[in-house]
């Protein structure tokens, strides 16, 4: 370990001294480059991630001086790795160059790749109106290349969010037009159900039920094999205990479809929500008799 990051900082003093001297313009920073190459793969393999997360930045430099901007986009990624060892800021600032200089040469999926990647960092920073923004961005990227399974993948995540946040109008149309999407094809048809599901869910957190009896109807129409889902059925269930306004046949319903399929956490999230609607709307009746 010492020795590597010895032999780090001797690859970076020789790079730097490069970097100071006379020599051909481009040959310069060439030669410079593949020192600080070499000296930030020292510092990773000595686990000094901050240093060769800085090293990659300063290889970075010496690329765009000579309009390598693709390699410079490269190092910046390199760079961004090693941070995310030690500094999720760093490391973010470091994708969002690399992203700039892959828009600018015209490698939108690369780009896509690293937006996702960005939203990714800000989610396991809990972060999520950042994370929804930058799943949104990705997700146009992803869908301007057609590269339509990741673009879902990023909706998806915006839907998710969008719902924690209790944005359900902006939820419920993402699921809607990625289960009509999906309609269209033979591998992505088996995951409609799920996806109206998710929507149907979100149309329950709003508790409007003259909503959710038309929103059921419209899901009918769209997929007419979804009538004859469990997932259909839950949501019709539900909606007849709130219209009911029956706390136990709510749970009665849930746990039902939950023995059958498991219910994920999200689900579960939006499912509590409903029912404490549905609890105070008991208690409100209550009160009144």
């Amino acid at each position: 370990m010492a020795d590597q990051l010895a032999k780090g900082e001797e690859f970076e003093k020789k790079a730097e001294k490069k970097l100071n001297g006379w020599g051909l313009f481009g040959s310069k920073y060439e030669d410079a480059a593949d020192l600080f190459d070499k000296a930030a793969n020292s510092y990773k393999l000595a686990k000094s991630w901050d240093k060769a997360g800085s090293t990659y930045i300063k290889l970075a430099s010496c690329y765009l001086k000579v309009e390598s901007k693709h390699e410079a986009a490269q190092a910046y990624t390199d760079a961004a790795n090693a941070y995310k060892k030690t500094s999720i800021k760093e490391a973010i600032s470091c994708m969002e160059q690399a992203v700039n200089l892959f828009c600018d040469i015209g490698r939108l999926s690369m780009a896509a790749r690293y937006l996702k990647e960005i939203a990714e960092l800000y989610e396991s920073e809990q972060n999520i109106e950042l994370a929804i923004g930058y799943f949104e961005k990705a997700a146009d990227f992803f869908q301007n290349e057609e590269v339509t399974t990741s673009a879902n993948q990023c909706k998806q995540k915006v839907a998710q969010f969008a719902a924690q946040l209790e944005q359900y109008e902006k939820a419920i149309k993402i699921y809607e037009e990625i289960a009509r999407h999906s309609l269209k094809s033979n591998l992505l048809k088996y995951g409609v159900k799920g996806h109206l599901l998710n929507a149907g869910l979100c149309q329950l957190c709003k508790g409007d039920i003259v909503a959710i009896t038309k929103a059921l109807e419209e899901y009918q129409d769209l997929d007419p094999t979804f009538s004859g889902t469990r997932e259909c059925r839950l949501l019709a269930d539900i909606a007849s205990a709130i219209d009911e306004e029956d706390v136990t046949k709510f749970t009665d319903v849930v746990k039902e479809f939950d023995s059958m399929t498991p219910l994920d956490p999200w689900k579960t999230t939006l499912l509590l929500r409903v029912k404490e609607k549905l609890k105070a709307k008991e208690m409100e009746e209550d009160d009144l008799t």
